[in-house]
C-alpha cells in the first residue's frame, strides 16, 4: 500500500481513485464496510482504492481534553486498511489550518485536484469543512457538479441494538467486555508491546511471566484474562494480568500487563515485540493474604484460561517488524 504524507503530495492515480474518508480509528466492521464499497468501486471503475485519514485524531486539535484513547496506533491502522485491500492511504495533518478548510475547498483541493476524485463512499454521519460545515447532501451537490458519485453508507448493526462504532469497542474494552469488542472489531481486541524486565516475583512463584510495556493507548479493564501472546507469526495460549500486583505493591500509574504463557516456561522474549490478543476477562484483579493463597488462585486461572482457549478459534497471526 502506498502511503502519502499528505494531499499535496499524492502523485501516480492517473485514472481518478475511489475514496473513503474517515479516522478509522480500530478499522471495526462499521469502517470494514466502507472499505469493501470502495474496493467494488475501484474495480468495476478501474480506480485506484484511496482511503484519506488523519493525524493526529482531529479531537486532540479541536478539543484536546475530549479526546478518547486511540484503539489503534498509526502503524497498526495502516497495516489493517491494507489488509483490507486498500491501494494508498493518505495520512493528512490534521491541524487547526486543515480544519480552517471550507466545505468547497475542502472538496475542491483535496478530492477533486489532488485526488481525481470519481467514486467517494462515506459513513451516514460524516461532516467535513470548517465547522463541520459540510453534509452528506452538500457533498451529494457537489458530486454532481464535480462529476463524482456519492454514497453513503448506513449504519451497520452488529448485533440487537449494537451499531458498529469506535466509541463502543472503546467502551467494550474499558469494561472487560471482550466479547463484545471483537463483535464490533471483527476480531479479538489485542496490543502490541515491548517485553520488558520486572520485578522477577512470577519467577520465583512458579509462574513466569512476560512483562509488556504496551504502546497501544487503549488498555482493559484491570484484571486476569485468557489470550494469546502472538511472538514470531505463532500463537501461544496465555493467561494475562492487566493491574498492580496489589498483594506485593500499592497501586499507582497506568497498569501493568503481564503474560504468562501457558506450557512455555523456557521462553525467553526480551526486548521482543509481541502482540496480545485477548479473548475473555475471567476475574478481576484483588489482593492475597499470602503468597499460597496467589499461588493456588494464579494455578487456577491458567487452567480455566487453557480450557477457556481451547475451544476458541485462534485469530491469525500477525507478523511485527
Amino acid at each position: 500500500m502506498r502511503r502519502y504524507p499528505d494531499f499535496t503530495a499524492v502523485s501516480g492515480l492517473p485514472g481518478g481513485a475511489a475514496v473513503t474518508i474517515g479516522n478509522f480509528d480500530g478499522v471495526h466492521l462499521g469502517h470494514q464496510a466502507l472499505l469493501r464499497r470502495v474496493g467494488d468501486f475501484a474495480a468495476t471503475q478501474g480506480l485506484a482504492s484511496v482511503v484519506l485519514t488523519f493525524e493526529p485524531h482531529p479531537v486532540r486539535v479541536l478539543a484536546p481534553a475530549l479526546a478518547p484513547p486511540l484503539i489503534t496506533r498509526l502503524d497498526e491502522k495502516l497495516r489493517l486498511l491494507a489488509a483490507h485491500g486498500v491501494e494508498a492511504a493518505v495520512v493528512q495533518p490534521f491541524d487547526r489550518d486543515f480544519a480552517a478548510l471550507s466545505p468547497t475547498a475542502f472538496v475542491e483541493r483535496v478530492l477533486v485536484d489532488a485526488l481525481g476524485v470519481r467514486a467517494l463512499v462515506v459513513g451516514h454521519d460524516f461532516t467535513y469543512g470548517a465547522r463541520r460545515g459540510g453534509t452528506t447532501e452538500t457533498l451529494r451537490a457537489a458530486g454532481e457538479q464535480h462529476g463524482f458519485t456519492v454514497e453513503v453508507v448506513s449504519a451497520q448493526a452488529v448485533g440487537s441494538g449494537l451499531v458498529a462504532s469506535s466509541s463502543k469497542v472503546r467502551e467494550f474494552v474499558l469494561e472487560g467486555r471482550m466479547d463484545g469488542a471483537a463483535l464490533v472489531l471483527g476480531r479479538p481486541f489485542s496490543l502490541v508491546g515491548t517485553v520488558v524486565a520486572g520485578a522477577q516475583r512470577g519467577r520465583l512463584l512458579g509462574f513466569p511471566t512476560a512483562n509488556l510495556a504496551p504502546e497501544s493507548e487503549l488498555l482493559p479493564r484491570t484484571g486476569v484474562y485468557a489470550g494469546w501472546l502472538d511472538w514470531d507469526g505463532a500463537l501461544r495460549p496465555a493467561v494475562v494480568n492487566v493491574g498492580h500486583n496489589p498483594t506485593f505493591v500499592e497501586a499507582s500509574g497506568r497498569p501493568g500487563v503481564e503474560v504468562h504463557v501457558i506450557g512455555a516456561a523456557g521462553l525467553d522474549l526480551y526486548d521482543r515485540r509481541c502482540r496480545l490478543w485477548f479473548a475473555e476477562r475471567l476475574r478481576e484483579e484483588r489482593r492475597f493474604d499470602g503468597v499460597d493463597a496467589l499461588v493456588a488462585q494464579i494455578g487456577r486461572d491458567r487452567d480455566e484460561a487453557a480450557a477457556l482457549l481451547a475451544t476458541r478459534a485462534t485469530p491469525a497471526p500477525v507478523l511485527l517488524p
